[in-house]
């Protein structure tokens, strides 16, 4: 949205959601320490935020909160917050603004000290998606054999991976997948699930504000190293894509007019790719590659997510569309990423070569 797009009751509904965002990061990462400052929306070029100790008053580019994710808006409010921090709790006023005092909130309330939003994916790991690449890539083989022998070498390269870097120090990044949604459907909680259980990230459904409707909604965030979030994402993409083509299949051989069951099949699919993923786990750990949880990614996690509430929703119950569905997702290989054409936008495990 353009400045002259955004109009007054937007710009008041969006300090009042970074007022409400304050106050919960106050509760969960800060530990109410710290009192409500006054909040404004900034026009300046080239700033994302600023905090202005003698007027008590956190500012945030207007740009920034109507141009792009709300979960970017939160790191730099987080960082902004941090500066609250310095002056208010620990009453420090003879360093820089980003000297030891500050450096030292950051890493212990797990902010990112840069507050450039959305954290750079480290090149580090680039030769290891590559090969995950060509793998997945050669999983397209029309041969059956050779693409299930393909995406297998892949999983179990990233698991070999994992294990092999376990005791190394690791740096973790942070992603969003897909689109905020007002409601979270039942199939995409089973893809989170899928994600952490087999793809060696931590996942969350996180609330978010859309300042441009007005409304609050959620969106999926997975942690984990710059790799494994690349392949999180790709898989994300994946199994969308292609539990949407296997429902249009399904109702072209059913007859089907309507989309009525296309919840339930979604579902199906997603949790009989979760059986298939099980099933050659275990033939991982019969040949002696066994994944522990990762504690550093978890306190990674944990700070990120301080005070994290889990909810339980029921399941569809028992029906064709989903028995149907679960014997589609048991059939599913991972391909080749999907490429810039799809809806998840970026080229997702690096350059074919």
């Amino acid at each position: 949205m353009t400045e002259g797009e955004i109009t007054a009751r937007q710009r008041t509904s969006a300090l009042r959601a970074l007022a409400r965002q304050w106050s919960t990061l106050n509760w969960s990462v800060f530990g109410e320490a710290m009192k409500a400052p006054t909040f404004e929306l900034s026009t300046a070029e080239g700033q994302l935020g600023g905090y202005r100790p003698a007027y008590r008053s956190i500012s945030i580019s207007e740009r920034l909160v109507f141009g792009q994710p709300w979960l970017v808006v939160v790191e730099v409010l987080k960082h902004e917050m941090a500066h609250q921090y310095v002056s208010e709790v620990l009453k420090v006023s003879d360093e820089t603004a980003h000297g030891a005092a500050f450096a030292d909130v950051c890493r212990r309330f797990s902010i990112d000290a840069r507050a450039a939003g959305m954290p750079e994916v480290e090149q580090e790991e680039e030769r290891l998606r590559e090969r995950v690449a060509r793998l997945l890539a050669l999983a397209e083989s029309p041969n059956q054999h050779e693409a299930e022998a393909a995406m297998r070498a892949a999983q179990r390269l990233m698991l070999k991976h994992n294990l092999d870097t376990a005791g190394a120090r690791r740096d973790y990044v942070w992603k969003t997948l897909g689109t905020p949604t007002a409601r979270v459907q039942e199939p995409d909680r089973y893809l989170a699930t899928i994600l952490c259980r087999h793809f060696f990230v931590e996942a969350i459904w996180a609330a978010v504000y859309d300042a441009a409707a007005e409304r609050r909604k959620s969106v999926l965030e997975v942690c984990g190293t710059s790799s494994n979030v690349a392949l999180a994402e790709y898989v994300y993409a994946f199994l969308r894509e292609t539990a949407e083509r296997l429902w249009r299949a399904h109702k072209r051989a059913h007859g089907l007019a309507f989309d009525r069951e296309r919840r339930r099949f979604l579902s199906g699919v997603m949790l009989g790719f979760s059986e298939k993923l099980k099933a050659e786990q275990r033939e991982s750990e019969q040949a002696g590659l066994v994944w522990q949880a990762d504690a550093d990614l978890q306190a990674y996690y944990r700070g990120r997510h301080p005070r994290v509430s889990t909810v339980t929703f029921g399941r569809s119950g028992p029906s064709l569309a989903h028995a149907h569905g679960r014997v589609a997702g048991r059939g599913i290989e991972l391909h080749r990423p999907v490429g810039a054409g799809s809806p998840s936008g970026p080229r997702l495990l690096g350059p074919r070569r």
